[in-house]
């Protein structure tokens, strides 16, 4: 696979060719700011240095009555919090005016995969001078989302991470083609893999999605052996209680076991 320029996170974490394999970890959704901050020590203490995750707003939920977060003001607090006690941090945005705020509280920035065409919100992101990361579309393909990696590039920035997230399969089910992870990479830029929603079973619980969770950690291993250079897990220390997502998430006692065998397989692929 092409190698890829190493993007900073932080002064501990480098995305990209050459560099240790990445995680990004967290809740789906900011549940309170107790919980982001329990969760954020959680994972430390299991894996060490990683990125946190967590959404301020979950704006395409199922159903009108899911659970949305806490929204971008307190979110925004909360997850400023977060950074505070040295966690780097990553959240999504839905709308070109709250990239500037969002890149005032956090590292990363993510386009959810629904709105990766959206050149607006793309372009704003750029500008912020942050850290992008596009979730590839289930409706697109991996040679279409250079387009979208190429709107931000526009901006001169070139801080890019594309995430594979599964593609549809039919109704209610997801597949992943780990020859698009290849493809991605040879962009030149580096590339995450989405374990815990690819595995998600999109709208099959009528008014939620469901997912089948057993899957997590044979495609998440099949994706580092194939030469990504970052894993996305939404964690959750009890994912049936879970506000958002929880039928896909991985549960917090299984982080370990997984994240080293990941980092062993990296380091294989790599050498």
């Amino acid at each position: 696979m092409t190698d890829v320029k190493a993007i900073a996170v932080s002064s501990k974490i480098k995305m990209g060719a050459g560099q240790p394999l990445t995680l990004i970890a967290g809740p789906c959704v900011i549940e309170s700011e107790r919980h982001v901050h329990f969760l954020a020590r959680a994972i430390q203490d299991i894996v060490g240095d990683f990125v946190f995750k967590a959404s301020f707003d979950k704006a395409n939920r199922s159903s009108v009555s899911s659970y949305r977060g806490p929204g971008l003001k307190e979110g925004l607090r909360i997850l400023q919090g977060v950074r505070d006690a040295g966690f780097p941090v990553l959240t999504d945005i839905h709308e070109p005016a709250q990239a500037a705020l969002a890149a005032d509280a956090v590292d990363i920035l993510q386009i959810p995969a629904f709105l990766c065409r959206q050149t607006d919100l793309l372009v704003e992101a750029g500008r912020t001078g942050r850290i992008v990361n596009i979730k590839k579309g289930q409706f697109v393909s991996p040679q279409d989302i250079r387009n979208a990696a190429e709107k931000v590039a526009s901006t001169g920035n070139q801080k890019i991470v594309i995430t594979e997230r599964g593609t549809t399969f039919g109704y209610n089910n997801l597949v992943v083609d780990m020859r698009g992870l290849a493809i991605m990479r040879d962009f030149g830029w580096p590339v995450m893999f989405d374990a815990t929603h690819s595995v998600q079973l999109p709208g099959a619980s009528g008014n939620a999605s469901g997912g089948q969770p057993q899957f997590i950690a044979p495609l998440s291993r099949a994706a580092v052996a194939a030469g990504v250079d970052a894993v996305f897990l939404e964690v959750h220390e009890a994912p049936e209680r879970a506000l958002s997502d929880g039928a896909n998430a991985l549960r917090l006692d299984l982080l370990g076991p997984l994240w080293a065998k990941l980092k062993r397989i990296h380091e294989v692929a790599g050498a």
